[in-house]
Parts: C-alpha cells; structure tokens; sequence
C-alpha cells in the first residue's frame, strides 16, 4: 500500500497545506537496523578466524619478520585484492568466506606484534590495555551513529585521502625509520579510523549501506586498524623490558 499526501484546504488563511507520511523515511530506518544487526553478528564471527590467524602468526613470525617491506606489500595487495572479491561476491557465501579469509590474514599479520608485546612484563596487561581501548571506542562512535540526527556522509572523501596519505607516510617511514613519525602516524591511524567507524554505522542506520557483508568488512578494517595502532602506542610509550 503507498501512502498518498493528504491535502487539505485552509480556508481561513487563504493557504493550501499538505501532510506527508514518511513511509520512506520508515523503511530506512527498519532496513538499517536490519543491516546493523546482521553486521555486528558477523563482526563477532570474524574474531574467530582474527584469533586463530593470530595464533598462527606468532608461530611463524619469522616470515614476516625476515623482509618486513615485501611482507607488508604482499599483504596490501592480497587484502585489496579480497576486498574486491568480497565486493563482486557480496550477496552470495561466497563474499564471507572471503571475508573470514581476509580476516584470519589480518590476524596473522598481529603475530609480530603480539610476540614483541609478549617478551615485555606488562605485555598482556597492554595488549588487554589495546582492545579494551578498541572497545571503547567502537561503543563511543556506535552510540553518537546510533543516537544523532546527523548525516556524516560528506567526511567520506576527507577519511578515504587522509588513509592514503597516512598509508604512504607508513611505508616511507619504513625506510626513515623515525620513532617520533612513527608515534604520529599510529596516533593519526586511531583518529582516522575512528572517524571511518562514525561514518560506516552511520551510513548503515541511515540506510547508505544495505549490504552486511560490505559494512562487515569497513567496519573490522576500521577496527583492525585501531587496535594495531593503539597497541603500538602502548607498547612504546609503556611497554616495560624485563
């Protein structure tokens, strides 16, 4: 059934009003909480194969560790590379397979760092420290996606030049090897994507995203992204060497 406007006639103010049923407005808001729902299930699946491609990667760090430059190029390519097969493949199994490939990848690529974390004697209480922080985060911008009235949309194409940017000043600091930039950059990593955790749940609740497989994959990115880089921060701005 269409909701149709219904006029009316204000003869004593010589005007002509009209009322309008927000059907539309309605079935945005149902369909996103839809999406929203089904994306938070399948984020809370993703940690599954995250843990366990993490626990793989602390056994095998040595092969990252050994040319860290060509491993981090490798795995930029192969996480685009899923990104985009989970984009063709979005509406099939297909698409979160792929999804829970890219997110055990992304796990094991954490091996490294855990280790590192791992040999300090606060290690655990920083990594706990790292996802604690993650949490909150992701709780402070669900809440302002959820709550506000506001369309944050126009930070896309801000967000998405910031990423590149910090992404080239990450692999030239490989080679620079400056421990301040390096702190900068994780510190600006955690800002920027938090602001992308703001704008992916709001484009979901305002009905911009209605593919859970696609919100899925912007949001773990987003919060992959946060705790690598917190966890970097606290290692090297608390991390205590036996």
């Amino acid at each position: 059934m269409e909701l149709k406007p219904v006029r009316t006639d204000d003869q004593a103010f010589g005007r002509r009003t009209s009322t309008y049923e927000p059907a539309q407005d309605v079935a945005d808001v149902a369909q996103g909480q839809k999406v929203l729902r089904n994306t938070y299930l399948l984020l809370a699946v993703t940690m599954i194969p995250t843990v366990i491609g993490a626990f793989i990667g602390m056994q095998t760090a040595g092969i990252i560790m050994g040319s860290p430059i060509i491993s981090s190029l490798v795995l930029l390519a192969v996480v685009i590379g899923l990104q985009y097969g989970i984009a063709a493949n979005r509406n099939s199994g297909v698409g979160i397979a792929l999804l829970l490939l890219m997110t055990g990848i992304l796990g094991w690529w954490l091996g490294p760092i855990l280790n590192f974390a791992l040999q300090m004697r606060n290690g655990m209480q920083l990594v706990g420290y790292a996802a604690v922080g993650t949490g909150v985060i992701f709780f402070a911008m669900a809440t302002v996606a959820t709550t506000t009235k506001r369309d944050f949309s126009f930070m896309g194409k801000f967000l998405f030049v910031g990423m590149i940017a910090l992404l080239i000043a990450m692999f030239a600091n490989m080679f620079l090897q400056i421990p301040a930039l390096a702190l900068t950059i994780s510190t600006l990593v955690i800002v920027v994507f938090s602001l992308f955790l703001l704008y992916d749940l709001n484009r979901i609740v305002r009905g911009g995203e209605t593919n859970y497989v696609m919100a899925t994959t912007g949001v773990y990115m987003s919060l992959f992204n946060i705790f690598a880089n917190l966890l970097q921060l606290l290692l090297a701005l608390g991390g205590e060497r036996d």
